[in-house]
């Protein structure tokens, strides 16, 4: 499985990744990447059909834990996903924007 630096996602991001963000809901409320979709973790098995196999999901959650695990689960059935290392709290200590709203999910 691929990892990449919040640095190195805000240049995919500028090439229109798709980002997944897997926290819980009042964490996605509370400060998330622009135009990440929210799918939390726990659901991800019930979604997985809203993965594309001919898309990579950039993959982020707080610290980089959980969607680490959200990756490895997506490659076992074969969806290639990247892992963003540090998650939105490195993103945030770099300070890229984050958007603040309610929970999508």
């Amino acid at each position: 499985m691929d990892s990449i630096t919040v640095a190195q996602l805000k240049i995919a991001i500028d090439a229109d990744a798709v980002v997944i963000d897997v926290r819980e809901g009042y964490e996605f409320a509370d400060g998330h990447i622009p135009g990440a979709m929210h799918i939390p973790m726990a659901t991800v098995p019930l979604r997985l059909a809203e993965f594309s196999t001919a898309t990579t999901p950039y993959v982020v959650c707080q610290s980089g834990g959980r969607s680490w695990q959200v990756c490895a689960f997506l490659e076992r059935n074969g969806i290639t996903a990247i892992n963003v290392d540090g998650g939105t709290g490195a993103w945030q200590a770099s300070g890229y924007p984050v958007e603040v709203n309610a929970p999508t999910s």
